[in-house]
């Protein structure tokens, strides 16, 4: 158990990292310089007043094995003395917190030590300098400063970021998306709602229904006080679900890029496929998960307030004593949701439909308590629900795992081999309900309702087998997108891996040098590895033939993912002043098409496409993702179109 919540620090952790920085809440502000001492060789100055009320321990020590400052960069072609010359007024005392005795300042000083580049050296260097503060009682490791210094005969390399005369609102042609942003927002509102409503039959939701009711009628005493307490309750427990949201829209204020660098953050997806796992043992009986319980005591002895008051602490007891069933459910929902433009309003429209398909049969059987003699009996049943659901989050895991093989390019899940996974939890779903693995329940009896799902899982899986072949047949179109892609394949010649369209990847100047040589317009592929849509565009509409003819014959295509996490080299790597949110470091690949995407086409989701001329003017607006093969086409076409118009110069 204590496993599961540091693990949920950990996820936390990556969450918040985008949100703030440590610099900007600690009380130290530091200066930094540096001095040229040969070619390749810096000496770094760093220099900080002193604080009235906490300590700034001394470079070189080790506490609690952490070392008091640090440097670091994010290329591996620069070196780091990390050891420091320090001058100011040194004290010496012994630590209450460690019992050692620890060196500290209370006065100005400066830190300074050496590093060296090895290749070219970039105009401005950024890095990250980790120190330490405390006093007697508070200790405060590894505190962050990031830092962006110049160096001497450095050389400026930083890539063109905003294009001042690409305006995207007023192109040649009047067609494309009119709202770049995910049209889906209802659509996610029905997943979410689907989902509560499967939460309401797991075994920690259902049994608590007769309670509920039975309370309500008891304490209400009128009918019209039933029936507003009954609403009452319907709406806290809606409204719990969906403040949860909240802070991610202030995510997404801060920073429009966020919601997509964390649903493609490799630690974050290996992380989910951990805490899907846990969650999977749980259902099946491994041990139990839920909150602590001092928690769900303190909140539920809330109930006892006024109507409003208590009526509310009961709906967020039942969120937290129900968390063991509906955070897997809900953590599903949340994680597949935050993937696109617009992902905080995605997130709370999932968040929100959860919230009331869960809290509608609630209400609705406080409201009419006689409906309770339909409802079938808590039994067996229940804990079959359950080991479902846990066989579910195993292969939701495994869609996590895949999530960072495909950024990193590990190669560790290729298609054949995440869909044999899948079509081994498929078997094991099938087996389960049939009786052949049991997790210490008798035999099933063989209802109607049962060996209807019998047959849709054993369909499903059956569906899935092709996909471990190198036929025509292991295309899959059903579910194109959520496995790897068709040429991330154990098999030398994938036959479906050709397209026909190959496009430059990651290099926008030499798309627009070449779109020159060939007078031919630029179509912009905004797209992601992990991106779900970007793989049914490419498997589903990019293999239509008149598709394919006009991208390949007409267009210079290029593709930049914007989660590439190979590094810039040091001398590409800049800090980026955007108008609108602020400075950004662009370290990565990932970094630079996320910032150019959302800079120049105001949108942050994948994929989405633009045609422009060689020159940096728009030809359309830009295009989403589409499941038809026609729209798509008819959209290059105006393209096109709009091309020959600005080349006649009308």
């Amino acid at each position: 158990m204590k496993l599961f919540y540091k693990t949920l620090l950990v996820l936390l952790f990556f969450l918040s990292t985008d949100v703030a920085h440590a610099q900007t809440e600690a009380p130290f502000t530091w200066n930094v310089s540096s001095k040229k001492i040969e070619n390749n060789q810096f000496e770094f100055s760093f220099s900080t007043a002193a604080s009235p009320t906490w300590q700034l321990y001394a470079p070189n020590q080790l506490l609690a094995e952490i070392p008091t400052t640090e440097i670091q960069f994010a290329d591996s072609a620069i070196r780091v003395n990390n050891f420091f010359r320090d001058s100011g007024s040194l004290v010496t005392e012994h630590s209450p917190i460690f019992e050692i005795p620890v060196k500290y300042y209370n006065a100005p000083v400066v830190f300074k030590t050496y590093i060296t580049i090895d290749g070219k050296i970039p105009a401005k260097l950024q890095g990250v300098l980790l120190y330490t503060y405390g006093n007697d009682e508070e200790f405060y490791p590894a505190t962050t400063y990031n830092f962006s210094v110049e160096l001497e005969g450095g050389e400026s390399t930083e890539a063109r970021i905003l294009i001042p005369g690409l305006d995207i609102k007023n192109p040649v042609n009047n067609c494309g998306d009119d709202d770049t942003a995910d049209k889906s927002l209802f659509t996610i509102f029905l997943l979410g709602f689907l989902g509560g409503l499967i939460a309401l039959i797991t075994p920690c939701v259902f049994p608590l229904i007769p309670l509920t009711v039975s309370f309500f009628t008891k304490k209400s005493g009128t009918r019209r006080r039933g029936v507003r307490n009954a609403l009452l309750y319907g709406l806290s427990i809606f409204l719990i679900y969906a403040i949860l949201s909240a802070p991610f829209h202030l995510l997404d204020k801060i920073n429009p890029e966020v919601l997509n660098n964390i649903s493609t953050n490799v630690w974050l997806n290996l992380g989910f496929f951990a805490v899907f796992i846990f969650f999977a043992l749980s259902f099946f009986g491994v041990f139990e998960l839920g909150l602590p319980s001092g928690l769900a005591s303190k909140i539920d002895s809330k109930s006892g307030l006024g109507d409003m008051y208590g009526i509310f602490f009961m709906a967020l007891t039942l969120a937290i004593v129900s968390f063991s069933c509906t955070g897997p459910i809900l953590g599903s929902l949340l994680a597949g949701v935050l993937t696109s433009d617009n992902g905080a309003m995605q997130l709370t429209s999932g968040m929100s439909g959860f919230g009331l398909g869960l809290a509608l049969p609630f209400a609705l059987f406080a409201l009419f308590p006689q409906w309770l003699q339909s409802l079938p009996k808590s039994g067996g049943w229940l804990n079959t629900v359950k080991i479902v659901l846990g066989f579910l989050e195993l292969a939701l895991a495994v869609k996590f795992l895949s999530n960072a093989d495909l950024v990193k390019q590990w190669h560790l899940l290729p298609r054949e081999v995440f869909m044999g996974i899948w079509i081994l939890i498929g078997l094991g779903i099938v087996l389960f309900l049939s009786g052949v693995i049991r997790f210490g329940e008798p035999k099933p009896k063989y209802t109607g309702v049962r060996i209807f799902i019998i047959l849709f899982f054993a369909l499903c899986t059956a569906y899935l087998v092709p996909g471990i072949t190198n036929t025509k047949y292991s295309r899959l179109t059903l579910i194109s997108g959520f496995p790897p892609p068709l040429c991330y394949s154990i098999y030398e010649s994938p036959v479906n891996c050709e397209t026909g369209v190959q496009p430059i990847e990651n290099d926008y100047e030499r798309a627009l040098e070449l779109a020159r040589i060939q007078n031919k317009p630029v179509l912009i592929d905004f797209t992601g590895w992990a991106c779900v849509n970007c793989r049914r565009m490419e498997e589903n509409v990019w293999v239509n033939e008149e598709v394919k003819a006009l991208m390949k014959d007409e267009f210079i295509v290029v593709s930049l993912y914007v989660d590439e996490r190979k590094k810039l080299p040091v001398s590409e790597q800049f800090e980026y002043d955007s108008p609108t949110s602020g400075k950004k470091s662009i370290v990565t690949v990932g970094d630079k098409w996320a910032t150019f995407q959302a800079e120049n086409f105001f949108a942050v989701a994948q994929p989405q496409y633009a045609i422009i001329t060689p020159g940096e003017k728009a030809l359309t607006k830009t295009k989403g993702y589409t499941s038809e093969a026609t729209e798509f086409r008819d959209w290059l076409r105006c393209g096109l179109d709009a091309w020959q118009k600005f080349n006649s110069g009308k």
